[in-house]
């Protein structure tokens, strides 16, 4: 019997705790989401598309045709451009990159580098001779690098300087 009155108790216990009391935090959650509505702005108003007309009286230069004198077919040779008549050099088939500087030599105060190709070759070269695929010129041989000056075409037909190295591969 103890033990019903005890549970019955229990019982009006929990039931009291379970008024109206959180109501307020049961609305709050119930409404917070009531007038929350993405607002997206309208898309910009889309421009026909209006072509352009390159002509000579506009004063602007068509962009797809070329704006420079065409140099081989005028007969005049480029400001930097190397000699194309002159024979190549064993070393001129390889690129550069390719190319690994294994020794330095000395002989009657003259430095030479000591190149090995991919195909496993020993050349040994000195200032002034060519290298690589790009008209390399070497400028300076020491005993841990050599300094090289390549000639390189861009697309409108001219030729700039670039230097570059090896470096002595232990």
């Amino acid at each position: 019997m103890r033990a019903t009155y005890l549970m019955m108790f229990a019982a009006l216990l929990l039931a009291g705790c379970g008024g109206e009391e959180f109501q307020d935090l049961r609305d709050f959650v119930k409404n917070a989401g009531a007038d929350m509505r993405g607002k997206v702005e309208p898309p910009p108003e889309i421009k026909p598309y209006e072509p352009f007309s390159y002509d000579n009286n506009t004063g602007i230069q068509d962009p797809f045709k070329p704006r420079k004198v065409d140099l081989k077919s005028s007969g005049h040779a480029g400001i930097n451009q190397p000699d194309l008549e002159r024979p190549k050099e064993e070393l001129e088939e390889y690129p550069l990159e390719s190319l690994h500087m294994v020794g330095y030599l000395q002989q009657a105060r003259v430095g030479y580098a000591v190149i090995r190709s991919t195909d496993g070759k020993l050349h040994r070269v000195k200032a002034g001779n060519y290298v690589g695929l790009n008209f390399g010129q070497i400028l300076s041989v020491s005993d841990t690098e050599m300094k090289i000056k390549e000639m390189v075409q861009d697309s409108a037909g001219d030729w700039s300087e670039r230097e570059s190295s090896l470096q002595l591969v232990e």
